[in-house]
């Protein structure tokens, strides 16, 4: 295995190697084959393809030369006005080298940027739209400015489904030497949640210790509570057995380390696979939510928890 960063080792070259976003690509090939795009605003989760699609798009618009009319910058690191001044503005007023007639300003987490940079960018977007397109990334569309929103094609990017990420990962682990079983691969799927950089980070993690991954190995890269751990102690629960069931739970946190939110997110997973009444898995899923939302705000995660597991013991009574 060497040692690159392989987010960056495999990243797609060409539209057709963006996976789960099939939609969008087709839409913006065509734009891109009309070299005529528009500025655009790329929003959703992370490691979607957002950062990836945009180095496609300026690779297939300037081919050899992309380097040179291509700017990237992390708004995150620089959120203030003066970058929008100086930094973008030097660089968008310059005429492109080559056929296309624009430059490319890609601005990643673009929603980091404070209201006067935005404001300032809306005014540099408006002056060089004969020179300079700018792609703009972010999570949430929601904390761009309108006037900026509106001068944008906006494309919405959905997590990946599992037969992308299976896709992406088989693919790395062919190309690496890697054998990596089925389960181990819905191991990374689910340590994932839909974000394909944390899956291929994952991947290249529980590679530098073995060349054959199995999901006790992606599990305990990932340091989260094993399903089977945690069906044991909701099993102790619905039983009516509340001291087994906290005691296993502080095992499980103590030993693997694991925090009171990764605890809960297992448990809502494993709600739904519980042998009660779907009427019953609804009110634990509320109940589990409350408990979540009182951690979040500062509360005591044993507290909390074992409150969690008194729920637990009352739907297994059928009180809840």
């Amino acid at each position: 295995m060497d040692n690159n960063i392989w987010t960056e080792k495999y990243r797609p070259e060409n539209f057709s190697e963006v996976l789960g976003q099939e939609e969008i690509v087709k839409r913006i090939q065509n734009l891109t084959k009309s070299v005529n795009i528009p500025h655009l605003l790329f929003a959703g989760p992370a490691g979607t393809g957002k950062s990836s699609l945009a180095l496609v798009i300026v690779k297939e618009l300037f081919g050899k030369n992309w380097k040179e009319n291509y700017l990237e910058l992390n708004a995150s690191d620089s959120r203030g006005i003066d970058v929008i001044r100086q930094e973008v503005k030097n660089f968008a007023r310059t005429k492109s080298l080559g056929n296309v007639p624009f430059k490319v300003i890609f601005l990643d987490e673009a929603d980091a940027l404070t209201r006067e940079a935005q404001q300032a960018l809306r005014r540099t977007m408006e002056n060089f739209t004969s020179t300079c397109r700018f792609i703009l990334s972010c999570n949430y569309s929601s904390k761009i400015i309108d006037p900026i929103q509106s001068r944008c094609a906006i494309f919405r990017f959905k997590l990946l489904e599992r037969k992308d990420i299976f896709k992406k990962i088989k693919e790395i682990a062919e190309k690496e030497n890697l054998s990596i079983s089925e389960e181990a691969l819905i191991a990374l799927y689910e340590a994932s949640e839909g974000d394909c950089r944390r899956a291929i980070n994952l991947l290249q993690a529980t590679a530098s210790i073995s060349p054959n991954i199995t999901e006790n190995l992606v599990n305990t890269i990932v340091s989260s509570a094993k399903p089977a751990d945690i069906k044991i102690v909701l099993d102790y629960a619905l039983s009516g057995d509340f001291i087994k069931a906290k005691e296993k739970l502080l095992d499980i946190m103590l030993k693997e380390s694991i925090s009171g939110q990764d605890v809960i997110k297992a448990i809502q997973k494993e709600i739904w696979s519980l042998p009660i009444e779907d009427s019953l898995k609804v009110k634990l899923v509320e109940k589990t939510g409350e408990i979540e939302f009182r951690m979040v705000e500062g509360s005591d995660e044993f507290i909390q928890l074992e409150a969690l597991l008194a729920s637990f013991v009352l739907a297994g009574q059928g009180k809840a």
